[in-house]
């Protein structure tokens, strides 16, 4: 149908019958933010002739892409949370904000309730035969580049199959495998032993994948650590560093690489001292800067849903 109908008075109104904009009762945001994504749809049906087969068609991939659990995941692989990131990142340059540690993004697969430990953790808690000891340390601080105390850096990353733990469909691993928090001390120290991560691909049968095949793209991460950092007057940082060498570093399906946010990683010995599973292990050593709050305020948070377990 080569017809156009979206700005007929027949369409407008129903538009705004359909989200109630005249309406003095309701969520006005809502009503606002409704009628301008329904009004774009109903303009691209019209403007790419979508057909009523593909409408249902993509009616039905939300379903299914709802009962797989997915729509955060979709989320990061259409560049949807990395186009956020860009947004804050122009927020705050215009506010001339600058210096602190890189943000990217969050993902779908963080789980609250971590225990919170002093200086150091060791998260490694199930034994993993593929994957060798990692010892991941640094310093918090602050703009003005001293160590802040009481900052609670959290950590969490997949085994050396690609699973989370609480996520793993073989579930193998134990809660909080590969999860962690630490508070800083005086010297704004941080350390987590653990285990060195590899990259994960989405479920090869599920619905993001299956629209990533659709447009011929791999649905494949690098190997990464992912990191909230907190402290009070502190905006709070979401970041994760990528492992470095890893072959998809610059071709991540969800766009979470940065420059900054690939440290090196060294060959140390001296492992068993500190409990690890060798004596020869890798070493990344990062080290945060928060920058602080705007007026008063962390424009930083994120509110969205978050699996959460009890240690």
């Amino acid at each position: 149908m080569s017809v156009k109908v979206f700005e007929t008075q027949e369409v407008q109104d129903l538009l705004k019958a359909a989200t109630n904009m005249d309406g003095s009762d309701g969520n006005a945001r809502l009503k606002q933010l409704v009628h301008r994504l329904l009004g774009d749809l109903f303009k691209a049906i019209d403007d790419l002739d979508i057909t009523p087969d593909e409408i249902w068609a993509g009616i039905n991939y939300l379903n299914k892409l709802g009962q797989h659990g997915e729509a955060a995941l979709l989320a990061a692989g259409l560049g949807l949370e990395k186009y956020l990131d860009i947004r804050m990142d122009a927020a705050d340059k215009a506010a001339g904000i600058d210096g602190g540690t890189p943000r990217t993004i969050e993902g779908p697969l963080y789980v609250a309730g971590a225990p919170v430990r002093d200086g150091v953790s060791r998260i490694d808690l199930d034994a993993d035969t593929d994957a060798g000891p990692l010892l991941i340390h640094g310093v918090v601080g602050g703009p003005d580049g001293k160590p802040i105390a009481g900052a609670v850096v959290e950590c969490w990353h997949a085994n050396s199959k690609g699973f989370y733990s609480h996520f793993d469909p073989t579930g193998a691993q134990s809660d909080f495998n590969l999860r962690g928090a630490v508070r800083t001390g005086a010297d704004g120290r941080y350390e987590f032993r653990t285990l060195m991560p590899v990259g994960y691909g989405c479920p090869p049968h599920g619905a993001t994948q299956q629209l990533l095949n659709e447009l011929a793209r791999h649905g494949d991460r690098p190997a990464h650590v992912h990191f909230f950092v907190t402290s009070e007057g502190h905006r709070k940082l979401t970041t994760q560093f990528n492992i470095e060498g890893d072959p998809l570093i610059w071709d991540d399906f969800a766009y979470a690489t940065r420059e900054e946010l690939i440290p090196p990683v060294t060959e140390q010995a001296g492992g068993t001292a500190l409990g690890l599973k060798a004596d020869a292990y890798k070493d990344i050593e990062f080290n945060f800067t928060l920058t602080t709050l705007v007026e008063g305020k962390d424009n930083q948070l994120v509110n969205r849903l978050r699996a959460s377990a009890t240690a």
